[in-house]
């Protein structure tokens, strides 16, 4: 993964890790549920979003050199990783 990806995918998770920090806080005062589950659907896009920047690097490097590559065994596994996020993620 480039840096730049790698520093922002740090600095995302920091930032969630301060948000999860955020709502426990609301649960242990009693906030109103409804803006806690705001929270943490604003949590799950974040999240989400340091996924799809993963994969992506993912695709443009490991994927890629695997499938131009002359090794069809690396080949075989970077796709079944591929399938193995698509189905956990529900999308397959």
């Amino acid at each position: 993964m480039a840096q730049k990806d790698s520093d922002d995918v740090v600095r995302r998770l920091k930032s969630i890790e301060g948000h999860v920090r955020g709502v426990q806080r609301m649960v242990d005062e009693g906030a109103y549920c409804i803006d806690i589950v705001n929270q943490v659907v604003a949590i799950q896009r974040a999240l989400k979003k340091v996924s799809g920047i993963m994969l992506d690097g993912h695709l443009h490097s490991c994927v890629t050199d695997a499938v131009r590559g002359p090794d069809a065994e690396a080949r075989e596994q970077v796709l079944g990783e591929l399938m193995q996020v698509f189905e956990a993620s529900g999308k397959v």
